[in-house]
């Protein structure tokens, strides 16, 4: 095999198969990267590309980070694989009791995965056992949310509501119930932070507890902040009362971290951000800064404890993967949370939100620019869809803003930014004034 740096892209891209992605398109004209390092990207023709969403919402502490590439590499030649069925091995113990330090009260376990659909459908199966393991087996409805993304997995598009992710797969799963997403642009366009309450909102779930009835409700999930559909705000308030809604009827609130986790905000988790207390969390995403497939699902004492009980000596959860716990995932987990602990990382995007809001902000005004939505360090920058090309503005914003240099994301006609945590006030005046030109120049 040829040295990592001679490695050419072949000449004949068919035989991958890309995922979300109009293969035909993008073979036609491929967008090549070949290496990264810091907030930078270098693409196949040598160019520099300011990365501006933090590879796909994971790379928080940047890339090419020597300290995990150092685990990653000591540990596969130490231990490549060891079975955590049955069997165990050190790593997973000591990544779980850090994991457990840094996350809200009362989180005292952690169930791992390989992704963030792996911990939403995990989760998911949990919510479900729990309630039976208590005596509560009529709880099998599960309730997503409108617009959300719990990604690709069975469970995770069923509860999930993105249209284009649930229509070509048949019925999904049964008893799954939405509420109503939480934008509303024709009252808080432009809003700084989080919109205004609105507690019709999240009263929407005593409306569907009366519909299926409490006895038949297991678990709620949403995002914190709905980041895949296009960095969607809770309004003030709005999380409190869904806690406080599935407190009142015995049902498990679960928040989707994989986004949100790992300092995003401002803090660890959104949980402590807002100030509210989930029964689980998934994560995945910034566990490993991007560096190996990894999640979790983080569970509260009660229902662990609960199923343990249950359990009375017996394998008491018949789930898990291959990869769960994986040493050499485990390694790269641990080395990335050292890194956040050593450059404070978890809590840098409060220090840098000021001036990214600030910068953001500047955009309206912009061409076609129809609403602004931010929060820490994540930003949706909504444009007018072009006339019967729904997305087509977005796409070509995001084409020539890495033909000059910066990467972006988008998702219909909303483009959504997310950059490392290590961002400079340098790079961010880089990013949006590259932005703000690209815009201005559409037609």
């Amino acid at each position: 095999m040829k040295p990592v740096n001679e490695i050419q892209t072949p000449q004949d891209l068919s035989a991958f198969w890309m995922p979300f992605t109009a293969n035909q398109q993008f073979k036609a004209a491929p967008r090549i990267l070949s290496s990264a390092k810091g907030v930078h990207y270098y693409s196949e023709d040598g160019r520099k590309i300011l990365d501006g969403t933090a590879g796909l919402w994971c790379c928080n502490a940047g890339h090419g980070r020597r300290e995990i590439a150092e685990a990653v590499s000591a540990q596969i030649g130490h231990l490549d694989f060891a079975p955590t069925f049955q069997m165990g091995h050190p790593l997973p113990f000591e990544l779980a009791d850090r994991l457990v330090e840094i996350a809200p009260p009362g989180f005292k376990h952690v169930f791992y995965t390989n992704s963030g659909s792996e911990s939403v459908d995990t989760a998911l199966k949990i919510a479900l056992a729990w309630q039976r393991a208590r005596g509560e087996g009529t709880r099998t409805r599960l309730i997503g949310r409108e617009r959300g993304y719990h990604g690709v997995g069975f469970g995770g598009i069923s509860v999930g509501g993105i249209p284009g992710n649930r229509k070509w797969f048949g019925s999904l799963l049964p008893g799954v119930d939405h509420l109503p997403h939480t934008l509303d642009i024709a009252r808080n366009a432009f809003t700084r932070g989080l919109p205004n309450e609105c507690p019709v909102l999240a009263d929407e779930l005593e409306k569907l507890v009366f519909l299926h009835d409490a006895s038949n409700i297991a678990a709620v999930i949403v995002e914190p902040i709905a980041g895949s559909t296009g960095v969607i705000m809770p309004p003030k308030g709005y999380l409190k009362r869904l806690r406080e809604i599935c407190t009142k009827h015995g049902i498990l609130l679960i928040f989707d971290e994989v986004i949100t986790g790992f300092g995003r905000l401002g803090s660890p988790f959104a949980a402590q951000e807002f100030d509210v207390q989930p029964d689980m969390i998934t994560c995945a995403k910034g566990l490993t800064n991007g560096a190996i497939p990894m999640g979790a699902v983080l569970v509260q004492g009660h229902i662990y404890d609960d199923m343990m009980a249950a359990g009375k000596g017996a394998i008491e959860l018949f789930h898990g993967y291959t990869y769960s716990g994986h040493p050499v995932a485990a390694a790269a987990g641990l080395a990335t949370l050292e890194i956040y602990r050593q450059e404070q990382l978890l809590t840098r995007a409060r220090d840098m939100a000021g001036y990214w809001e600030e910068a953001v902000h500047a955009l309206r005004g912009c061409k076609h620019v129809k609403d602004i939505r931010n929060y820490g360090l994540v930003a949706g920058i909504e444009l007018e869809p072009m006339v019967g090309a729904p997305g087509k503005r977005a796409y070509e914003v995001f084409v020539r803003c890495f033909e000059k240099g910066a990467l972006i994301r988008v998702t219909g006609d909303i483009i959504a930014l997310s950059p490392p945590l290590i961002i400079e006030r340098e790079h961010i005046d880089q990013l949006f004034n590259l932005l703000q030109d690209t815009l201005q120049a559409q037609a």
